[in-house]
């Protein structure tokens, strides 16, 4: 299956920063049915100051969807935790950011390995829904193969996602289904944390954001309300303030 140019991964390597030389590195990973294309502008400013980046391609994504429909949340957690891994490997000390269902998959990351993970920075994270359709999936996946897509939620015109115009429903649940347990484990999220939620965003409603500031045990803890950008708001109009703040936090939480 042939990967979409605007899909492919980034990767930059760490460079010695901070007076006592130490390495660090950043773990970004996109949405479900978007791409690498929605947070390789994050991962290039990250690079910039010197952190090591790390931008997977989900399984699936950047294909088509019904290649993506094949695939799981244990596919898509795998691929977050490898990446990780080479990161740590390399690296003194580690962040972790995602957005949408990314922001899901990290906070999962963060709970099991604890302390490996320095800090969390989620954009719109997706854990949770209010949307009545969604009680529907267990049964729709197996009679419609796809829903209308969701992908390009971005207020400044001209924007690109580079997502899926449909919404594969057999991975959707796998999704939707393994927010059970990323909720659950939420109050074992220890690092520091911070949010950027999008006043108005179509795509994931704020109970979302509510759960995780409520049920994460991290004592470091800041929520950023972006009031010029919709969902994706890391190609949005809000994206500088993203980039600019989630440099200082990294550099906050990995120095001395």
């Amino acid at each position: 299956m042939s990967i979409s140019p605007h899909a492919e991964p980034f990767y930059a390597d760490a460079a010695p920063t901070g007076p006592d030389g130490q390495r660090v590195g950043v773990l970004l990973s996109h949405g479900f049915t978007g791409s690498p294309a929605s947070m390789v502008p994050w991962g290039r400013h990250l690079a910039g100051h010197g952190y090591g980046v790390a931008v997977p391609r989900l399984p699936g994504h950047g294909t088509s969807w019904q290649e993506l429909n094949k695939c799981r949340w244990a596919d898509w957690y795998g691929e977050v935790q490898r990446a990780f891994d080479k990161l740590a490997a390399n690296c003194d000390q580690v962040v972790v950011g995602g957005l949408s269902m990314g922001g899901g998959l990290v906070l999962q990351l963060a709970a099991e390995r604890g302390r490996d993970v320095a800090g969390i920075m989620l954009v719109n994270p997706a854990v949770h829904t209010d949307r009545k359709d969604v009680l529907a999936l267990p049964a729709l996946q197996h009679v419609v193969g796809s829903f209308p897509g969701i992908a390009n939620d971005i207020k400044k015109p001209g924007v690109e996602e580079h997502g899926y115009t449909r919404t594969p429903l057999k991975a959707a649940r796998s999704m939707t289904a393994a927010w059970k347990r990323v909720r659950a484990d939420l109050p074992k999220v220890t690092s520091p944390l911070l949010v950027f939620r999008s006043a108005e965003d179509h795509v994931v409603d704020p109970s979302s954001g509510q759960i995780i500031l409520t049920s994460v045990s991290s004592r470091d803890l800041t929520e950023r309300v972006l009031e010029h950008s919709f969902h994706v708001a890391t190609l949005d109009n809000d994206a500088p303030m993203i980039f600019e703040e989630s440099a200082e936090f990294v550099r906050r939480v990995t120095g001395p």
